[in-house]
């Protein structure tokens, strides 16, 4: 491989690949070749031709980094065949994410991680990653012992299609029916936001409890948390940690809108939880197609690239 590496975006076509398109240019990528299904194959998409993603393309041996942002049906199938050809690969999807051995990592959280792989990396949940990225300050300060939030997502997390349809429709007359299935109980998205969030601040037994909802907002997932902690933690000290933390901007009252287009994750409305001794209130707001999936990729990416060449990973 050369000093450029040559990169696939794997359903570059819909919502969150063509942020990845977007931030790869922004970072000075240039070698960059598109894929999606056999519907959009053939389209012109920023300058480049759209190539039909089959296990034969992905397999011939000229990409060294593959962003997939497909479903997880179509990561499972064709992922693998990335691999064999050469290439690490970041999948966005839940195919990997809790699959022993494969890293699920957020750069600012666990980084480290992120040279533990052969060849597949993972990318969480548009939720889970805004809300480890708060969770870990105060972990270290004084360590979890519960967690409890309720999620208000933006419908850019069910696709470029949803997208169209809250433009075209009034919002409050908007379809959001939920897009997730259920796992008992729950939501698949509240399932997954627990495992994922153990699994990257390898608490396996840390209690969390969610409720996911769909808004019609157009980008921007939000989230209020109630965060126990087993030694006391006074809200200016929580401000201070976030103050320190990478990737994280203290602001008053974050909102969607703020959050919209920019790189950091929102946290605001820090106060103490009067039921109980040990805890705090916060809201948590980023850009769920930038932080919650493009940027948050490419920028595990990058850890990769800056430790060592690719073809000194596998």
């Amino acid at each position: 491989m050369g000093s450029t590496p040559r990169i696939g975006i794997i359903g570059a076509t819909g919502a969150v690949g063509r942020v990845t398109m977007e931030l790869l240019r922004e970072r000075g990528y240039d070698d960059v070749r598109y894929y999606a299904s056999s519907r959009s194959a053939g389209t012109e998409l920023d300058g480049g031709v759209v190539e039909e993603a089959t296990p034969e393309a992905l397999s011939a041996g000229d990409l060294d980094l593959c962003f997939f942002s497909v479903g997880t049906a179509a990561s499972r199938e064709l992922v693998p065949h990335a691999v064999r050809g050469g290439a690490t690969c970041i999948d966005k999807s839940s195919a990997y994410r809790l699959e022993p051995g494969i890293p699920l990592v957020v750069p600012e959280v666990n980084g480290t991680r992120a040279l533990e792989h052969d060849g597949i990396l993972a990318n969480p949940n548009c939720t889970t990653i805004p809300l480890t990225m708060a969770l870990k300050p105060l972990h270290e300060e004084a360590g979890l012992a519960r967690v409890r939030l309720a999620t208000y997502q933006s419908v850019s997390g069910a696709g470029a299609q949803a997208m169209e349809k809250l433009r075209v429709t009034e919002p409050g007359a908007a379809n959001l029916a939920m897009d997730w299935d259920f796992e008992g109980d729950e939501f698949e998205e509240e399932s997954k936001l627990r495992a994922e969030t153990r699994k990257i601040l390898e608490l396996p037994e840390l209690p969390i409890a969610a409720t996911c909802v769909r808004v019609p907002v157009m980008i921007g997932h939000a989230e209020a948390v109630w965060v126990e902690t087993a030694e006391p933690i006074a809200p200016e000290r929580a401000r201070e940690l976030y103050a320190a933390a990478p990737g994280i901007r203290l602001v008053d009252f974050p909102t969607p809108g703020e959050a919209a287009g920019t790189d950091d994750v929102l946290i605001g409305r820090i106060r103490s939880d009067p039921t109980t001794a040990t805890g705090l209130q916060l809201f948590v707001v980023a850009d769920n197609l930038r932080k919650g999936a493009a940027l948050n990729a490419i920028q595990i990416a990058e850890l990769v690239l800056e430790r060592a060449p690719l073809s000194a990973q596998r």
